[in-house]
């Protein structure tokens, strides 16, 4: 029987009041052993609530009503009990995890593809691996929305760019997705001279059919890694130019037939072409950010440079290094240091993909100002470490200063990545 082990009871929830404790593994909820937080969430969602659990080994069950808007409270370990996360069967070119250096954490190269962290945690998934109990499963749950990369709508394409002749008709699927009245955000990683051009045409065209079903396409540029082995290459600034004039195109026709611009381009292309990152009413109220889509608009918008600690030196990669040094252009007691990615190679200019050993030899013998702020998307791993398993009083330490980390200052993430 799979079970849940709980990390955290919530104060003033259901579970705090049926006596429920950090350890306990959670069995059953009203009858029916959950698979993840998916199933405890839907099958507790009732006025009575009945939970089976084991601690030290022993049995036991608990049982109450709940209050009107009483959450149940609980965290667990990780949120799949029954199996290990669901697993990519394709074999993309350009996937970031074939493109990793060896001797990193070993989380870093598990290749997941699972359509329940997409609901949950708005992870983009292929669908490649559903068979007809999960479709079965996001019909009863109503699993909405989920994140689906299409990368391209023609059905051979799709194939080629997976590596894996065997994927469905992706259209074939977004259809049924929406026959069942589920929400889509999907994205386009464009490869030149593969799924671009005439084919992204195409792509926006049959996406954007399918509105309101589906809601969005983050059209994406590929990340390539120094360790990539593959056919891949990125844009050039004329294909880059060529790509963000045709979404552009989109968008004003788009506009014009559906209320909304639908298509919207990742930070990415702004900032490497120098042109302004729109307002945020151009997102049309979504928030897609984890995506790498709207987060220097937002960064413009929220103004949270303005309130900086002063002195201070600012860390960011090369991206977003000439518009933090735009907005602060002004403030005397502050300087932005852009760090070249050697880890992973010059072409991967993101501030989420930094490693701490990278900040620490960049920054060593430079005349520093202030505190130190880093991006705190470089500390997304277990025990908020680095990439590279350091964490920010490492780098304190061998800089001998303060290290301060900021979430709103530096946009571009590791998400513009993702298969």
């Amino acid at each position: 029987m799979p079970a849940g082990v709980i990390t955290r009871v919530a104060p003033r929830s259901l579970a705090q009041r049926l006596g429920l404790q950090p350890g306990d593994e959670l069995l059953a909820v009203n009858g029916h052993s959950p698979r993840d937080v998916i199933d405890v969430q839907f099958y507790s969602a009732e006025e009575e609530v009945t939970l089976t659990l084991r601690r030290a080994g022993q049995e036991m069950t608990r049982q109450a009503r709940r209050r009107y808007n009483e959450p149940l409270g609980l965290d667990f370990a990780r949120p799949t009990f029954d199996v290990d996360i669901r697993r990519c069967n394709n074999h993309c070119d350009f996937c970031f995890v074939a493109q990793m250096p060896p001797g990193l954490r070993s989380s870093l190269y598990v290749k997941d593809d699972d359509y329940r962290h997409s609901f949950l945690f708005g992870n983009y998934v292929t669908l490649t691996n559903l068979d007809e109990s999960d479709w079965a499963r996001i019909e009863e749950q109503f699993l909405s929305p989920l994140y689906v990369s299409v990368q391209a709508t023609d059905p051979d394409l799709r194939r080629h760019l997976l590596g894996n002749p065997a994927a469905p008709d992706v259209m074939a699927q977004l259809e049924r997705l929406a026959r069942l009245g589920i929400e889509v955000h999907t994205q386009l990683v464009l490869i030149p001279g593969l799924n671009d051009g005439a084919h992204l045409d195409r792509s926006i065209g049959d996406l954007a059919a399918l509105y309101p079903a589906v809601r969005s396409v983050s059209v994406v540029p590929v990340g390539l890694t120094r360790f990539h082995r593959g056919g891949c290459r990125k844009q050039t600034l004329a294909e880059a130019r060529a790509t963000f004039e045709q979404v552009s195109g989109w968008q004003e026709r788009l506009l014009a037939q559906l209320g909304v611009r639908f298509a919207y381009l990742s930070d990415e292309w702004y900032l490497r072409l120098g042109e302004p990152p729109p307002p945020l009413e151009a997102y049309d109220g979504l928030d897609l950010t984890e995506n790498g889509v709207g987060l220097a608009s937002r960064f413009l918008a929220g103004r949270v440079w303005r309130s900086l600690p002063q002195p201070a030196t600012l860390v960011t990669g090369t991206l977003f290094a000439p518009l933090l040094r735009q907005v602060t252009a002004g403030m005397k007691k502050v300087q932005v240091i852009s760090i070249i990615n050697r880890f992973f190679g010059e072409t991967v200019t993101v501030a989420g993909l930094l490693t701490a050993q990278d900040v620490i030899e960049q920054l060593t013998g430079q005349e520093l100002v202030g505190t130190v702020i880093l991006p705190a998307v470089m500390f997304r791993g277990p025990e908020g470490q680095s990439l590279d398993e350091k964490q920010p009083s490492d780098i304190a330490t061998a800089l001998g200063r303060p290290i301060i980390t900021a979430d709103t200052l530096h946009p571009c993430t590791l998400a513009n990545l993702q298969t």
